[in-house]
């Protein structure tokens, strides 16, 4: 990891410790009704269950949230798969790399890591899916594209999943679905991505809770466009997400999560009887 990595990954840390023990009001009932918990890459540890993997999507199914969060990239013969990195050195301890390899020798060595097809084949329209298309070339646009509305032909956009990326050049890849169903993710280009996101009239916006102001989000919520955060892995960083009216939350706790909200509808049953 370079050391730009090294830095973020410490601020994002620093922000969730500091979250967790800020003290949260309990949020109002609406609130809970409205939560839409997805599970950043599946339930995980890269331990016992490896992120973006069929087991780990069905721990976060298993544990009743809204929706799963996986990541697409292209290996050399042009089949979509399921994996965050470029290579398969960090989760599975080789160097190979996706875009340089062809799908039968990726699954010889790693039988893991599934195609996009399979993903969509199994959770779609069971789950939410959001799809991280990852910032690569697309060597062949226009059957790259043809191929990826045939894998989500049966679903509904906005209903069935969304698009999401860190480079919205990559929606290009996407023109079977529309606007609303693509959803750009911010990091420190917030005010950026939220004017592309306002004047493209896009789905919505997706960023760091630190990131996603309350003036930004009210922005959004103006159009009626969703707002989106990430990484919120605790209870007092979950309730301070959904007293902000945050539309999607994105967590590496997302089961964990889910049982929380889930106590909340238990308080609010008993409180109305």
């Amino acid at each position: 990891m370079n050391l730009h990595g090294l830095i973020e990954n410490f601020l994002l840390w620093a922000a969730d410790m500091f979250y967790r023990r800020l003290p949260q009001p309990m949020p109002e009932s609406s609130k809970f009704d409205r939560c839409k918990l997805i599970s950043h890459r599946g339930d995980h540890d890269n331990r016992h269950i490896l992120e973006n993997t069929i087991p780990a999507f069905e721990s976060a199914v298993a544990g009743g949230v809204w929706g799963i969060e996986f990541d697409v990239r292209w290996t050399k013969d042009l089949e979509p798969v399921v994996i965050h990195d470029k290579d398969t050195r960090r989760v599975f301890g080789s160097s190979q790399i996706v875009q340089s390899i062809t799908l039968r020798e990726l699954r010889r060595t790693h039988s893991l890591i599934p195609r996009l097809e399979e993903v969509v084949d199994r959770f779609g329209g069971d789950v939410h899916l959001m799809v991280e298309l990852k910032n690569e070339s697309y060597p062949e646009p226009d059957i790259q594209q043809r191929y990826l509305e045939h894998i989500f032909s049966r679903l509904v956009p906005q209903k069935d999943f969304h698009f999401i990326s860190l480079a919205p050049r990559l929606f290009d890849h996407t023109r079977f679905a529309p606007n609303q169903a693509l959803l750009p993710i911010a990091q420190t280009n917030v005010k950026a991505m939220s004017e592309l996101v306002l004047t493209k009239r896009l789905g919505g916006l997706l960023g760091h809770y630190m990131l996603l102001t309350e003036a930004i989000m009210e922005k959004h919520r103006k159009r009626q466009q969703i707002t989106g955060t990430g990484f919120v892995n605790s209870r007092n960083c979950l309730f301070r997400e959904l007293n902000r009216g945050v539309t999607m939350i994105f967590s590496n706790r997302a089961s964990a999560m889910q049982s929380i909200v889930n106590i909340g509808y238990r308080r609010r049953d008993r409180h109305n009887r």
